[in-house]
């Protein structure tokens, strides 16, 4: 299954799990601030960081912390498994001091499903606990402007500035971030890394659909210049708008970076467009 994104004239064809595998949100540990614990999924890992500090600290339902150990140890690629429990145990226990990371994780398995419905509904729940998980910032603001405002929802400009609101949100507090203590240096310097580009990502994508393209350029750089997961829709974007500003040189580049990425469901797409600028550049005027 797949979604398709619709921007005037272009139609984007992106994979149904999307460039990145989002987050899983970890429980704040005892003394934190800002952030939340959440670090950013890499690829690396697909559990949950066990509840640490003040969630441990308060009084505990056996059965409670049973079916939340069974919820957490689920890979979150098995996202009907994830589903399932993760809605069993939001019925049973409504008020859990686990209901933050069980709503995360409910958000980014709907998010796999592509029912964008109930991603958001879970992922408002968890920012209406905490305001500033930064998964689900980005997960949100990167999902909106990917899966289209259509230009028929009256409600479209006000969907693309909440997106944009939430992915410079999460731009300020991922510097913050605190590193889990059982991640290495490196795997959380990349974890980071990884959340930074696909909040940048989010963010190129909101300018492009306003048409703010200098804006969305420069937001599309940082997304590719700085990930180590590559993204064919970033490029295939960004070589767009370099060719509308007639930065024929770079968007060919754009277009021949989106051919080559492992996996891009653009590819024969992004060949013809380069071949197409390549045309342009050769018919433009000379300074």
């Amino acid at each position: 299954m797949r979604s398709v994104i619709w921007t005037g004239a272009i139609v984007l064809v992106i994979a149904a799990a999307g460039p990145r595998l989002f987050a899983q949100d970890t429980q704040k540990t005892q003394g934190q601030s800002g952030a939340t614990g959440s670090t950013g999924s890499t690829g690396q890992t697909d559990q949950m960081v066990p509840p640490t500090g003040a969630v441990q600290a308060q009084k505990t339902d056996p059965a409670e912390e049973a079916a939340y150990k069974v919820f957490f140890n689920l890979k979150q690629s098995d996202d009907k498994a994830v589903v399932k429990s993760g809605e069993d145990f939001a019925e049973k226990y409504p008020n859990s001091k686990y209901r933050e990371g069980v709503y995360s994780k409910l958000a980014q398995a709907y998010y796999l499903e592509q029912n964008y419905a109930k991603m958001y509904a879970d992922g408002d729940k968890v920012l209406e606990i905490d305001p500033d998980n930064v998964d689900i910032l980005v997960l949100e603001g990167w999902v909106i402007p990917h899966n289209s405002p259509n230009p028929d929802d009256l409600d479209a400009q006000k969907k693309l500035d909440r997106a944009a609101e939430y992915e410079k949100h999460a731009l300020e507090l991922i510097p913050k971030i605190p590193k889990p203590a059982q991640m290495t240096d490196a795997d959380f310097a990349k974890s980071r890394d990884s959340l930074t580009s696909q909040a940048h990502s989010g963010l190129g994508l909101v300018y492009f659909r306003k048409g703010q393209l200098e804006e969305s350029v420069a937001e599309l750089k940082q997304a590719t210049e700085n990930s180590a997961i590559a993204d064919a829709i970033d490029f295939y974007v960004l070589g767009v708008e370099q060719r509308q500003l007639k930065k024929y040189d770079d968007a060919m580049d754009s277009f021949d970076k989106c051919a080559k990425t492992p996996g891009s469901p653009v590819a024969d797409r992004c060949n013809q467009q380069k071949d197409a600028t390549k045309k342009l550049a050769a018919a433009a005027p000379k300074p």
